[in-house]
């Protein structure tokens, strides 16, 4: 039996009472929840948890971390639900027709009161532990371009191959719903191309920084690893939401840097993270 995919988030704001957060009625349910939806065919979760958002609950959402996926039955079928905390930015996109007819913004604790579910409850409380985001990055490996071993020129000029391409429109398209206000890439020509879709869709320029590079011969791949985490650090310090394209050689080890985890951060072409940081310090890493 296939499984049913869906997506929401937990969208909060500030206000006099502090950090208040959206919940949706439904009338045919009479339940309150947190905003969530469907994914459409071939969308992306975090895609679809900003457009549901957007229709259900009249808010432009800005993703800042993933929180908990949560699992149930859904009419005799299993159904997976993924949650990001985000920062509402603004209002609109609110269809008429979905089946919400009231709309709340209350503390954590109230809203933890009223949702009708458990599942929301546990989701409700992650986001409550999560320290407050500062500054976001989505670091991307670049998308793929062709066999090294048959390019004829300096392998820094290697170009996107037509698959390539269509990845760097995935990820302009991926990226953009975070409202970056910096594109950073490493000065290999593939890595600024994986991020050109995105800097014409928003205008903004790309900055080449080589502290994204791939060691060059000689050099340590720990070193390159490390000067990438501060650097990565160093951004976040700013406050900014920026990507990142870099090389698969530093990508992996800078994350363990970052995280102090030797987890599994092999990152293939095309393929990133998002990062939520407190000032400069890391407090969540997950695949996008």
């Amino acid at each position: 039996m296939s499984e049913i995919r869906a997506a929401g988030g937990v969208v909060w704001r500030p206000s006099d009472r502090g950090v208040e957060v959206c919940l949706v009625h439904r009338p045919r349910y009479n339940d309150w929840s947190l905003p969530k939806g469907k994914l459409e065919p071939h969308e992306h979760p975090l895609a679809a948890a900003v457009r549901e958002i957007a229709e259900e609950a009249d808010v432009r959402a800005v993703p800042q971390a993933r929180l908990r996926s949560v699992r149930y039955f859904s009419d005799g079928r299993p159904k997976v639900v993924d949650y990001w905390a985000m920062r509402a930015v603004g209002a609109g996109g609110f269809e008429p027709e979905t089946e919400v007819d009231d709309i709340r913004w209350l503390p954590v604790e109230e809203a933890i009161g009223l949702v009708t579910y458990p599942h929301d409850v546990w989701v409700l409380r992650e986001f409550a532990d999560l320290p407050p985001v500062t500054a976001v990055l989505a670091v991307f490996r670049h998308a793929r371009a062709g066999n090294r071993a048959t390019w004829s020129g300096p392998d820094t000029a290697r170009p996107l191959d037509p698959a390539g391409l269509v990845q760097a429109g995935q990820v302009a398209t991926l990226a953009a719903l975070l409202r970056p206000e910096g594109l950073w890439s490493a000065s290999a020509r593939r890595c600024v191309q994986t991020l050109e879709p995105l800097a014409a869709l928003l205008d903004l320029p790309i900055e080449v920084d080589s502290h994204f590079d791939e060691p060059k011969p000689g050099q340590d791949v720990s070193e390159c690893a490390l000067a990438g985490a501060a650097r990565m650090a160093e951004l976040a310090a700013t406050g900014r939401t920026v990507v990142i394209s870099g090389q698969g050689k530093v990508i992996p080890g800078a994350l363990e840097h970052l995280t102090g985890a030797s987890d599994d951060y092999r990152t293939p072409k095309g393929e990133g993270w998002l990062l939520a940081f407190t000032t400069d310090h890391l407090t969540s890493a997950t695949r996008l």
